[in-house]
């Protein structure tokens, strides 16, 4: 019989010897080198992902007052003062740097988002991951376990894609609340009036028990100085201890109904402070929700004129409503599938249309030239890169070329600002195309 050792090519024959414990040293000695157990992979940093997930982990996981903290403390130009668009996008590019800011804005997720780390890092493989992350959904808690998944050392493409597609699509979801905005300012107004019914009658409440606590005061105060006369006159003989009685006990009762009455101004007072604030409060939020109306409205306006320029063909009618002749527009980013329509549309109105697709394809260069050709820039804010926003708001002030940022990629949005813009160039309307220097 044979045996072959660890580290020996050759076999050589077993003796027919007793193993002792010298010979079971040798075959399990613990001097022996073992194979190095390989290191723990390390999380991902914000600067080794590609630039497609910055613009969802900034505006998902950081809230846009800590990242405009972030980027004040940064010293970056404009912090202080620039829109949370402007800021979102300045974070978007610090974050593919690896440099101070990205730093920052690391440290500054990780601490936000410890206990989601600490909970996905128990994970052991990806299916963990995904239970972890489907589990989070159902919770509503998106923003820690967003960055949880993506930084992981065990998520995989498939993963991270499915993570970032669900998110992406969480998006979508803000437009489709714009209907229930507006029914829901319909009610806020019948609220806002019932509210402001309930602080008129509060406040001729608190008016009217002012009144009654000052007459109270003077009835008491009078009624008193009579007691007072009445006892002097009466006394004969001096006022003796029965006046000063008298005079105790009515100033006792004059001092608890001047508490009570004082009390209950106190307490009216406090609820038409709470009642006041709701009021701002509702104001606040109809105001906000009006505006939105009126932007909606007037897309909805725009496409209804869009739709009666039609014949009964469907062709549209030879009289134009908007004229744009000797105008070239510029429309980067949007929807691939809208691009004819919006094409037909700026031709139909005597307008130049050229487009870039916002990022898809990297070409600044190309961007850079077509902005020095458009009279007026239009980029949706909803489908553009932040690169080309960038590129177009830098070569925009420069040459002094208005901008426009809409509300969406939709035509009703592209029809609305050209019919201002028409309107603006006619003079029949205020000039809502400036340029954003």
């Amino acid at each position: 019989m044979t045996v072959k050792l660890p580290g020996l090519p050759t076999r050589l024959p077993m003796l027919p010897v007793k193993v002792g414990s010298a010979a079971r040293a040798v075959l399990f000695d613990r001097n022996i080198p073992s194979q190095a157990t390989p290191a723990e992979p390390k999380r991902r940093r914000i600067w080794e992902m590609s630039g497609t997930f910055h613009c969802s982990i900034i505006g998902t996981c950081l809230t846009t007052a800590e990242l405009r903290q972030i980027l004040v403390k940064i010293a970056l130009a404009g912090a202080h003062k620039d829109s949370d668009h402007e800021l979102h996008g300045q974070a978007v590019l610090l974050a593919g740097r690896r440099d101070h800011a990205s730093k920052l804005l690391q440290k500054a997720l990780d601490r936000r988002h410890r206990s989601a780390i600490s909970q996905f890092g128990k994970a052991r493989n990806v299916e963990d991951l995904r239970n972890l992350w489907a589990s989070a959904v159902q919770r509503a808690d998106i923003p820690g376990a967003y960055w949880a998944v993506l930084t992981h050392p065990l998520a995989t493409e498939d993963l991270v894609r499915h993570v970032f597609g669900e998110v992406h699509m969480l998006s979508h979801l803000v437009g489709a609340a714009n209907r229930a905005d507006i029914r829901r300012l319909g009610e806020l107004e019948i609220e806002t009036a019932a509210l402001q019914d309930k602080v008129a009658r509060q406040q001729r409440q608190l008016r009217d028990a002012v009144v009654s606590r000052d007459a109270t005061i003077a009835d008491l105060t009078e009624a008193l100085s009579k007691a007072i006369a009445s006892r002097r006159s009466a006394a004969i003989d001096g006022p003796g201890e029965s006046e000063r009685e008298t005079t105790a006990r009515l100033l006792g009762e004059l001092r608890t109904r001047v508490a009570s009455q004082t009390a209950r101004c106190a307490k009216m007072q406090r609820r038409l402070l709470r009642l006041k604030a709701e009021l701002d409060l509702e104001r606040k939020q109809r105001h906000s929700l009006e505006r939105r109306e009126s932007e909606l409205r007037d897309e909805l306006e725009s496409a209804e004129r869009s739709l009666l320029r039609q014949g009964p063909e469907g062709q549209h009618s030879s009289g134009r409503s908007m004229d744009l002749a000797g105008t070239t527009i510029l429309y980067v980013g949007g929807r691939t599938n809208n691009v004819v329509q919006l094409r037909m549309l700026s031709e139909e109105y005597g307008a130049k249309f050229l487009h870039h697709d916002g990022g898809v394809d990297d070409r600044s260069g190309l961007l850079a030239s077509q902005v020095a050709q458009a009279d007026l820039i239009y980029f949706p804010v909803d489908c553009v890169s932040h690169n080309a926003v960038a590129v177009v708001k830098r070569v925009a002030r420069q040459l002094g070329k208005p901008y426009v940022a809409l509300r969406s990629s939709g035509l009703t949005s592209f029809v609305s600002a050209l019919r201002r813009h028409a309107s603006a160039r006619s003079g029949k309307g205020p000039n809502c195309l400036q340029s954003h220097r």
